[in-house]
């Protein structure tokens, strides 16, 4: 295990820093971007002009809450035996939704209204978040909510993927288990398996990176575990072609060719709104420059595509696997709560050394 908070931090805060990279220019196209932001596209953190922080999106305050779920369901196991990992990352995720419009889906939830996580005031803000998860969370009554055999939906959008590395952290010593809770935790919202199983691949692969293994053999074993799962194809699919690609790219070319060569693999790929589509994306990024993390970012945000998930899905991998240390410190200082990403990588690799 990387047991050194270098790495449980980094996949937080890259994930964060890819987010916020991207934020600005999520709907912009690569020409769009290219004119606010010079040929060479965005390549700096945009600086809100209130907080004189990099703001972060929907997908790093959704990830949070996947965080506070599985401590939350951690506590309980040790206090009561009571092993309820998916139901707790629900209940994180109505504190989400709490945050966002003032309400609960059920008065009953009123309970959840302690917890450390919701005294973040930056995490009241509404950021763009996408059109499935809030109503369809604002349905959830009764303690009900999606599962893969039970679809609450048929979405196929990124917010699944999006959140899911924390599963992988905290299951660093159980890939399968990792894929199993991302999976669940991506259908308590998102219903096609093109949104939940992207979910899963992420997760493993983030526990294989915090287990040692490499980013390629980290991918194929997620690749072998995805096969089981009903509803594969789209994903295999996906992933398998950003793989060929990545590793497919002529490295003589030379860095303005490579650039555009980049762009059509992109776009060969796809815009990155659907879950398969972000998670592939984000995996060719991370594969083009698996020891460059800023290299990954500028390739993750500048394209027609969905910036900032994309990059913020490539900021977990690659935070993970390179660790904090490898984030350029100027981004960190300067990217929106950084100091609650390095709080719960910090409280989760504290919960896991007191189980062994």
């Amino acid at each position: 295990m990387k047991n050194s908070k270098d790495y449980y931090r980094g996949c937080l805060l890259g994930g964060a820093v890819g987010d916020a990279l991207g934020y600005p220019v999520e709907m912009l196209s690569n020409e769009e971007i290219q004119n606010s932001y010079g040929e060479k596209g965005i390549r700096r953190l945009v600086l809100d002009s209130t907080s004189g922080k990099a703001l972060i999106s929907d997908d790093t305050q959704m990830t949070t809450f996947t965080v506070d779920g599985l401590l939350w369901a951690d506590s309980r196991a040790k206090e009561r035996g009571i092993y309820g990992y998916t139901p707790c990352i629900f209940y994180a995720y109505q504190k989400w939704l709490y945050t966002q419009t003032g309400y609960f889906a059920d008065k009953n939830y009123e309970f959840l209204l302690k917890g450390e996580v919701l005294e973040w005031e930056e995490l009241y803000t509404q950021r763009g978040p996408g059109r499935t998860s809030i109503p369809t969370l604002a349905g959830c009554i009764n303690g009900k909510y999606g599962t893969m055999t039970n679809r609450i939906n048929g979405s196929k959008g990124s917010g699944a993927v999006m959140r899911a590395a924390p599963v992988g952290l905290y299951f660093y010593d159980d890939s399968k288990m990792a894929f199993k809770i991302g999976c669940e935790s991506g259908a308590i919202t998102h219903g096609h398996p093109s949104a939940y199983l992207p979910a899963g691949v992420l997760a493993y692969v983030i526990a294989e990176i915090i287990s040692g293994a490499n980013l390629e053999s980290a991918l194929a074993g997620a690749l072998e575990e995805l096969q089981r799962y009903e509803g594969f194809q789209e994903t295999l699919e996906a992933v398998t072609r950003a793989v060929s690609l990545a590793k497919s790219q002529d490295q003589t070319l030379g860095k303005s060719d490579q650039a555009a060569a980049d762009l059509l693999d992109i776009a060969a790929i796809g815009g990155g709104w659907t879950g398969e589509e972000a998670l592939a994306l984000a995996v060719y990024c991370a594969m083009r420059y698996p020891n460059d993390f800023e290299s990954a970012m500028y390739l993750a945000v500048n394209h027609d595509g969905n910036s900032d998930t994309v990059a913020a899905i490539c900021g977990n991998i690659l935070g993970a696997y390179l660790g904090s240390m490898e984030i350029p410190f100027k981004w960190i200082l300067q990217v929106e709560l950084a100091d609650l990403m390095v709080h719960g990588a910090d409280k989760m690799i504290r919960a896991l050394q007191e189980e062994e």
